[in-house]
């Protein structure tokens, strides 16, 4: 991408940030390290103990205080951007924030925030130079800016799909009666490297084998896999910023007891179906009622314990969430995961979850491993 390009994308953004800040009753926005610096001004900071603030309000260019170690990252930016940097004495720091806050005006503003991510460390930096602002949560606000992805958002996703199923495939030859779920994570873990994945991963790979299994959010531990354990892995690659999200479960060195199979067919199943049902102007809550409905019905509703899906992007979890009650209706260029899952507590769990974009007619799966039971031995 040129700079030239990149200047029109990320001013683009910001201008559509300004026109749903000003549509949700906000006077400016307050965005500490994470994603979302990054999706509006192309910039990469991580959570420290030196905080990093930026602040957008419509008709000023952005205002960001920053290290000075990290001054570097704004030089030859190819838009309008104030700086305010500080030093490694920490009496300094609240100069910088009031430098900042008084530059484009926002002391007595309504401010919005990312609750999720606002530490008390950077709130109290702008409490302290805006001591009669209101901050007030913008979750809603980042959510509308960025559910729909672009052309070129869909393809790095896509390409992060690529990366983590070939290291998959990779990583299953290897897999057989003996083996511990941390050899697995490990050797995903190498094998997500080697065929292209950023090394910041969107989480660390999930391998969960017979009774673990049955745990959604399993840690690999040294359990060893035996002849017919289910066995989980859930993983994903980074692409240029963006996330894949995907799980699969296999069986091990033989087909498990009948109501594991039935389980496992019903997943298979479940996942197809709300596949089928997602398309634009469809609330989020009637593909995770397509799902939820085929698993229930066959009397295995109590082991679906988590929602359908959420939103992937510059996070693992982000907008729309796909779970029941949710009236938020889907549009082209959406992306999220398909993950319906049935965990018998002390027996073992299944998980197929895809990535899905939806399109001007419907959804597609960006990811297309096999998502039937495979015995591995």
């Amino acid at each position: 991408m040129s700079n030239l390009d990149s200047e029109s994308r990320f001013q683009r953004r910001q201008t559509r940030l300004y026109e749903i800040l000003t549509t949700q009753g906000f006077d400016s926005l307050a965005l500490n390290a994470g994603p979302s610096i990054t999706y509006l001004t192309g910039l990469h900071f991580h959570l420290s103990e030196r905080p990093v603030v930026a602040l957008f309000r419509p008709g000023f260019p952005p205002a960001i205080v920053l290290p000075e170690l990290e001054a570097g990252k704004v030089e030859g930016i190819q838009f309008p951007l104030l700086p305010y940097t500080y030093g490694e004495d920490p009496q300094t720091w609240e100069a910088a924030f009031k430098e900042a806050v008084t530059a484009i005006h926002i002391e007595d503003h309504t401010i919005g925030v990312e609750i999720r991510r606002m530490r008390m460390l950077e709130h109290r930096f702008l409490g302290s130079a805006a001591p009669h602002a209101r901050f007030s949560p913008a979750e809603g606000v980042l959510a509308e800016l960025r559910m729909v992805k672009d052309e070129v958002e869909i393809q790095e996703m896509r390409k992060a799909v690529e990366i983590a199923q070939l290291a998959l495939e990779d990583t299953l030859q290897g897999i057989k009666p003996g083996i511990s779920e941390k050899q697995i994570a490990a050797e995903l873990t190498i094998q997500l490297l080697r065929h292209g994945s950023a090394p910041e991963f969107p989480f660390a790979p999930i391998v969960a084998a017979g009774q673990n299994s049955a745990n959604p959010h399993a840690t690999p531990t040294n359990r060893k896999l035996s002849v017919g354990d289910l066995l989980i892995i859930d993983w994903g690659a980074s692409y240029d910023g963006y996330f894949s999200d995907l799980t699969r479960t296999f069986a091990i060195g033989s087909k498990p007891d009948a109501e594991l199979v039935e389980a496992a067919s019903l997943v298979e199943k479940a996942n197809q179906a709300a596949l089928q049902r997602a398309a634009p102007g469809i609330p989020a809550g009637e593909v995770d009622r397509a799902a939820r409905d085929l698993i229930e019905n066959a009397g295995f509703g109590q082991y679906f314990i988590h929602r359908t899906g959420h939103g992937l992007g510059m996070e693992s979890h982000e907008e729309p969430y796909i779970r029941a009650g949710s009236d938020l209706r889907l549009a082209s260029g959406m992306v999220f995961t398909i993950e319906p899952g049935i965990y018998i507590p002390s027996r073992g769990g299944v998980r197929i979850e895809d990535n899905v974009v939806v399109t001007a007619s419907g959804s597609e799966s960006m990811s297309d491993l096999p998502r039937q039971l495979i015995i591995l031995d």
